[in-house]
């Protein structure tokens, strides 16, 4: 039986369902003209429709290799596909009626179903969660795939949480609540007001910290790492280090540990209300920080084991091991 054919099966509708909707979502952007807080009312169901074909998708691949309480993943793996439905059902359904679905409290009826999004969230975060666990109990032989996925999931977990930052309302919101006047609660921007100069396609904004950022670029370590991996296992037979499995860990452990600083620093650098294309002396500094400590990492796991360390030269290379077994 193909492989394909074991993986989720919620989570692969659900995939194939939002990749429908990024088709309705595009036709949407070419025919209606409505804009909503700055950006064209189609953009976020179309954008959240990409994000969940690749984010359900990898759930449901990494679900096949648990050997270990597969049927407390699959039911989360069900409990994250229908979450994540009801969310997308919600932000839909409020750009047809052309109002905001994020922080909009304007209305009870509006509030009601900002509240059911936020408990999805937290449903959807919860069941990644669970499934992050099953595969930390995993036996997974290759190590390198081990690390890709593991730091994968739980990168994406941080990069979900910093959602809950985003509903965190401004001095002014809070102000305005007090007075019963608010209608939004919450806001993406840090130091400006949502809807500002932004940049194309992602909206981020271009005047002050974005929260998104570090959103964005945390839950794709799902898609990232794995794939990091996977290009060094289609370079080792061009590339003889490559082929050793010890070095494909090594480099592994580098990417994912620049991995984890770049979220952190995108996220730093937002709470600070700063744009990511304007960044100050001190974001490019620890940048380029980063850059050096990855590079030098890099460096290192590629030398051969008679230059790391006292022992028998060229002793890494002759552990080989071209494909990760996943098992």
């Amino acid at each position: 039986m193909p492989q394909w054919r074991t993986w989720h099966r919620p989570l692969v509708l659900f995939a194939a369902a939002m990749a429908v909707m990024t088709v309705v979502s595009g036709v949407g952007l070419l025919t209606d003209d409505r804009v909503l807080a700055g950006a064209a009312i189609w953009a976020k169901p179309f954008k959240f429709s990409v994000s969940f074909v690749a984010y359900a998708l990898s759930l449901a691949w990494m679900l096949t290799l648990a050997d270990r309480g597969r049927r407390v993943g699959r039911w989360a793996g069900t409990v994250v596909a229908l979450a994540s439905l009801g969310e997308m059902v919600i932000i839909t359904g409020q750009v047809i009626r052309g109002k905001r679905s994020h922080f909009n409290v304007a209305t009870p009826f509006d509030n009601a179903l900002f509240q059911v999004m936020g408990a999805t969230v937290v449903v959807l975060w919860a069941g990644t969660l669970v499934i992050g666990v099953l595969l930390l109990r995993t036996r997974i032989a290759d190590r390198a795939s081990a690390l890709a996925i593991r730091a994968g999931v739980f990168l994406a977990l941080a990069g979900a949480g910093v959602g809950f930052l985003m509903t965190r309302p401004t001095a002014e919101q809070r102000a305005a609540d007090r007075r019963g006047t608010a209608d939004v609660l919450g806001a993406h921007a840090v130091g400006v007001p949502d809807g500002g100069p932004s940049m194309p396609f992602t909206g981020w904004s271009t005047t002050g910290g974005d929260l998104r950022v570090p959103h964005f670029v945390g839950m794709h370590a799902l898609q990232i790492l794995p794939l990091f991996l996977l290009a060094l296992v289609a370079l080792a037979p061009r590339f003889r280090r490559l082929r050793d499995a010890r070095v494909r860990l090594r480099l592994t452990r580098v990417a994912c540990g620049a991995y984890a600083g770049l979220v952190a620093l995108v996220l730093w650098q937002a709470l600070r209300g700063q744009p990511l294309i304007h960044p100050d002396g001190v974001t490019l500094a620890c940048a380029a920080l980063l850059a050096a400590a990855t590079a030098a990492g890099a460096y290192a796991a590629l030398r051969p084991a008679g230059e790391r360390a006292c022992g028998p030269s060229g002793g890494a290379d002759r552990a080989t091991d071209p494909v990760p077994s996943g098992r």
